[in-house]
């Protein structure tokens, strides 16, 4: 689950914000362009960027993250299973900590270069 292309440790929880800041500068770019023909006022524009930006970017690691407080794993072979299927499972969540900072970024960032825009 999550981003296979990653590095492990910080580097991936940085390469995963990296992503997720780019994610958020997209999306917001894309609620501004639709912004007036959907009648969005600024805060909808960016709650809306901001939900997408953290459900396409730590969707997946969010998900796993919380889905391990809540299954019961009775069995070491149970945990052992569920657990290969995470990448990186020991920095998980600082991963989804970085991703959401990083969707934030992205959506901050895209509002600033397009409110200086005009």
């Amino acid at each position: 689950m999550g981003w296979n292309g990653l590095g492990y440790g910080m580097t991936g929880a940085l390469q995963a914000a990296a992503i997720a800041a780019a994610f958020g500068f997209v999306l917001f770019s894309l609620a501004h362009a639709l912004r007036r023909v959907l009648g969005w006022r600024q805060g909808t524009e960016i709650g809306v960027s901001f939900a997408l930006a953290l459900v396409v970017a730590a969707g997946v690691d969010a998900w796993a993250l919380f889905s391990l407080s809540i299954v019961r794993l009775e069995s070491p072979f149970a945990i052992q299973q569920r657990l290969a299927q995470i990448h990186d499972p020991d920095a998980l969540g600082l991963r989804v900590v970085m991703e959401f900072l990083g969707a934030a970024a992205g959506v901050t960032l895209g509002w600033l270069a397009w409110a200086r825009r005009g």
